[in-house]
């Protein structure tokens, strides 16, 4: 058993598994060609062993029956709690970053694992299933695993070889959709269609593997917009997922997008145009299911979260509440929002912050009119 065992992670995954053990069978994306990613700039796809694989679960074990030696030497019982996680998060000396990441996956429950990275269901059915079994073996309280996965690679497993990846362990898949729009999906070098889509969701969801789509408005931009909610919304009725989730574009420096932004071949659409988007999205979600959440940072209003078909008026409530109110208040929210003070329109009824943002909007109108709009869209643009 050694104190410094590590085991190697990816850079991403998702807000939802912020709380999940980190596993990477697989490194970087094997399409990285979006034009809207930075996220593996300059990388090469890796499939990595098994034996590998193992060696890095191998890793995690020593090092979570190690936090149990510290543990029932603090007279804690073998117990992953208060006082365990502050001796190891206060000594940055003595513990490895993979140690503190596998004491903090023990403290929150040690029951769900993420497999990183960008697509682990590329791998052979065969070699992905002896890792969840050896994954499954070396933590049986493990309750949940998931991934990512590309709509195109979900479309070339057979619903058999789902089914059987689903009973090894894997059982939610994350797929980055982003727009069920083929212009838009072509424009933005995606590398699947909408059909790529819906028949890679819909054997997903045959298998009983728990889908999570990811939604990005504002990524058909002022040319497409109206077509990127429309046909969206028909390839998930197509799929009907558990989850869509709801990821705001932000253009980042150094990607393709980027350029096509300067070069005038992309027009980005504001935070008001884009809940107009949402919400004739949403508006045209139907005979689905899905539970609809807005859990990043980038989407203007978070609390946009809702089970269909019953809350579909309450999620289109909450944007037409928006709207209701005067221009200033939507400027107040805007800069709350964006400043990391608000999380819902209700938060505007905290009068000391309201006053304080209020003002700001107030000088920001006798400098420059409009000048606060625009910086605001900026902020969402360099945000992650």
């Amino acid at each position: 058993m050694s104190l410094n065992a590590c085991f190697e992670q990816g850079p991403i995954r998702p807000p939802s598994e912020a709380k999940s053990l980190l596993i990477r069978p697989t490194r970087n994306c094997p399409w990285n060609k979006c034009a809207f990613c930075h996220t593996y700039t300059g990388t090469r796809f890796e499939l990595r062993s098994v034996e590998e694989i193992k060696k890095d679960i191998d890793a995690v074990r020593d090092l979570a029956d190690r936090i149990g030696e510290i543990s029932w030497k603090l007279g804690q019982g073998g117990k992953v709690n208060d006082p365990v996680v502050s001796q190891i998060f206060g000594n940055e000396t003595l513990f490895s970053d993979t140690l503190r990441h596998v004491a903090a996956w023990l403290y929150f429950g040690g029951q769900t694992v993420f497999l990183q990275d960008a697509d682990t269901l590329v791998m052979k059915t065969d070699n992905l299933l002896e890792v969840l079994r050896y994954l499954k073996e070396k933590f049986p309280g493990i309750r949940r695993v998931t991934s990512y996965c590309r709509s195109r690679t979900a479309r070339h497993k057979s619903v058999e070889d789902l089914k059987r990846i689903r009973d090894a362990g894997l059982d939610r898949i994350h797929v980055g959709l982003e727009s069920g729009c083929d212009d838009v999906l072509k424009f933005i070098r995606k590398g699947v269609t909408a059909a790529d889509h819906v028949e890679g969701g819909q054997r997903l969801v045959a298998a009983g593997i728990s889908l999570c789509e990811y939604v990005m408005p504002g990524l058909g931009g002022q040319r497409w917009s109206h077509e990127h909610a429309i046909e969206t919304a028909r390839v998930l009725n197509a799929i009907n997922p558990d989850h869509i989730r709801l990821r705001t574009l932000s253009v980042r420096r150094g990607t393709a997008l980027y350029e096509m932004m300067r070069q005038g071949e992309f027009q980005p659409i504001g935070d008001e145009e884009i809940l107009k988007e949402i919400s004739l999205f949403i508006g045209n979600l139907d005979g689905i299911g899905s539970r609809i959440v807005s859990d990043h940072i980038l989407n203007l209003l978070e609390e946009l979260e809702g089970k269909l078909p019953d809350e579909k008026e309450k999620l289109l409530g909450i944007i037409e509440r928006y709207f209701a109110m005067t221009e200033e208040d939507r400027l107040v929210f805007r800069l709350g929002r964006r400043r990391g003070l608000y999380r819902s329109l209700d938060d505007l009824s905290d009068s000391n912050a309201y006053l304080q943002l209020k003002q700001a909007v107030e000088r920001y109108q006798r400098e420059e009119p409009g000048k606060l709009d625009r910086d605001l869209d900026r902020i969402r643009q360099n945000f992650i």
